[in-house]
């Protein structure tokens, strides 16, 4: 028996590599994703750690659970108001487009790996999302990004197609182990599952929302951990009604994302954290669990099916999917060229063990690799193929103000920023010369890496960034008056 001290002393060393090493991504533009499934692999049995690790219900189970926060705090995170202009396109690719990918990639592996029908299907219903993270982790080390609608169809699709992935895994899983059944019964069983998924995260959402609201607790810390239960909750009545916990999570972290409720923000920046630790333990457990020695003879075909999905299934699915909406051939292709596979497919990988499906064991290896292949080939291409495709725009960061404030009812503002154009009007000018509505706060201003804390004598400066403290009525008007630019004014 090992001292519980060796295990944990174990999961601090592999959890402090993985945070430090994480610096690699922004200097080196590595994905995270292959950083932590390095430091795993190089722990495990066949790596200098040593650690044999072969438990593939252990590493499914601690991947769905991962997954469960994953998911939430990324639609948690995202904001609706800038996703809602592309909600059609980003619904028909996490659906209609996992589809035809885990369909023509099916039809590749049937030739390549001289797997049955519904084996092919298998494998490529488990490579058919896709992991946006890896793609802004990429364009953030590079210090550009995308011009719109692609960064928000792009996380959209990338957050709301696991659930169609699972959906069609498990399907075809039970295709292939339960007597007698066949694809078209796959049919009821999707209305059920995406219809009870969506319909239990909806509740959940307006149950949560009705219960956090009204709850009093003394202690501020205990409202995270009452989230996570939420988020536990959501998912596990959602399965017991036959539902899909994913997409269950997915929508109510959607729907929360987009009211205030109390200490918000407290939860948010939890969840955030959370998040990466998932990411972590579920990345470093994959690592774990893959043999390197068991992938090299599948390097070849593995390579090949890479190639196919990233030259014909994805493409052909992007362009069929996006084909009723007025978008560029440019924007379609780079929609096409970022598919790029992630860590769902590898917790996906390890459900064929489980079903005792006889090819689990090559269908793990060859997605372990797909994955690795396409991160590489794919993601050191991205900045290049956005610049050839001129829809590549600066990475702006975001600023760490050092104040905040959470939006209540009880107060009808909040606070926003805006940057002040080298042009503007507003240049040259001190804030008390300024048409400032009555009710509108300017907090902070942002200045060259320093803050200002301003007054009715100071001189706004081009390139200034103004926290402003306003209601959306009057905040829209300031910041009119700040876009004015001066050749308009002459």
């Amino acid at each position: 028996m090992i001292p519980v001290e060796n295990i944990l002393f174990l999961v601090a060393i592999l959890i402090f590599l993985s945070v430090i090493s994480s610096k690699l991504s922004d200097k080196f533009a590595i994905p995270v994703l292959l950083i932590f499934l390095t430091i795993g692999i190089l722990a495990g049995s066949e790596g200098l750690g040593g650690l044999y690790f072969n438990n593939a219900q252990l590493a499914k189970s601690i991947g769905i659970v991962a997954l469960i926060f994953i998911i939430f705090s990324g639609g948690f995170d995202t904001n609706w108001k800038e996703t809602r202009s592309v909600v059609w396109p980003g619904i028909i690719l996490s659906t209609a487009g996992v589809l035809l990918t885990a369909i023509i990639t099916g039809f590749f592996a049937v030739y390549i790996l001289k797997f049955s029908l519904l084996q092919g299907l298998l494998l490529g219903s488990i490579v058919s999302s896709t992991d946006a993270a890896a793609v802004f982790s990429i364009l953030r080390s590079k210090r550009i990004s995308l011009k719109k609608p692609l960064k928000q169809l792009l996380e959209l699709e990338s957050g709301s197609n696991d659930p169609m992935a699972v959906f069609l895994t498990v399907g075809f899983i039970s295709v292939l182990t339960v007597k007698n059944m066949t694809i078209l019964a796959l049919i009821p069983r999707f209305i059920l599952d995406m219809g009870m998924g969506a319909l239990t995260g909806y509740l959940m959402a307006k149950f949560i929302l009705f219960f956090i609201k009204r709850l009093k607790l003394e202690y501020e810390g205990l409202y995270p951990v009452i989230m996570l239960s939420f988020v536990l909750m959501t998912y596990t009545v959602a399965v017991f009604l036959k539902g899909n916990g994913i997409l269950a999570v997915y929508i109510t972290g959607l729907m929360l994302g987009q009211v205030d409720f109390p200490n918000k923000r407290m939860i948010m920046r939890f969840h955030d954290g959370l998040a990466w630790l998932m990411q972590i333990v579920m990345f470093v457990t994959l690592g774990l669990l893959v043999f390197p020695s068991h992938i090299v003879p599948f390097i070849g075909s593995g390579l090949l099916l890479t190639l196919l999905l990233m030259v014909v299934a994805r493409p052909v699915s992007v362009f069929l999917c996006l084909l009723p909406f007025n978008m560029t051939i440019q924007k379609k292709a780079m929609v096409a060229w970022v598919g790029l596979r992630g860590s769902v497919p590898i917790i996906l990988a390890t459900f064929p063990f489980m079903a005792g499906i006889p090819q689990a064991g090559t269908i793990f290896n060859i997605v372990f690799f797909v994955v690795i292949a396409s991160v590489f080939i794919q993601g050191t291409s991205i900045p290049i193929v956005s610049r050839i495709l001129k829809l590549d725009i600066p990475w702006t960061n975001k600023i760490n103000y050092p104040i905040e404030f959470e939006k209540t009812k009880a107060v009808d503002a909040d606070l926003a920023d805006i940057i002040v154009p080298y042009d503007s009007v507003a240049v040259g000018k001190s804030l008390g010369a300024l048409s400032v509505p009555q009710k509108c706060l300017i907090v902070l201003i942002s200045r060259e890496g320093r803050f200002v804390i301003p007054s009715g004598s100071t001189i706004i400066e081009g390139g200034d960034v103004l926290l402003v403290l306003a209601n959306e009525a009057d905040f829209s008007a300031f910041q009119q008056t700040v876009s004015q630019l001066k050749n308009k004014e002459d």
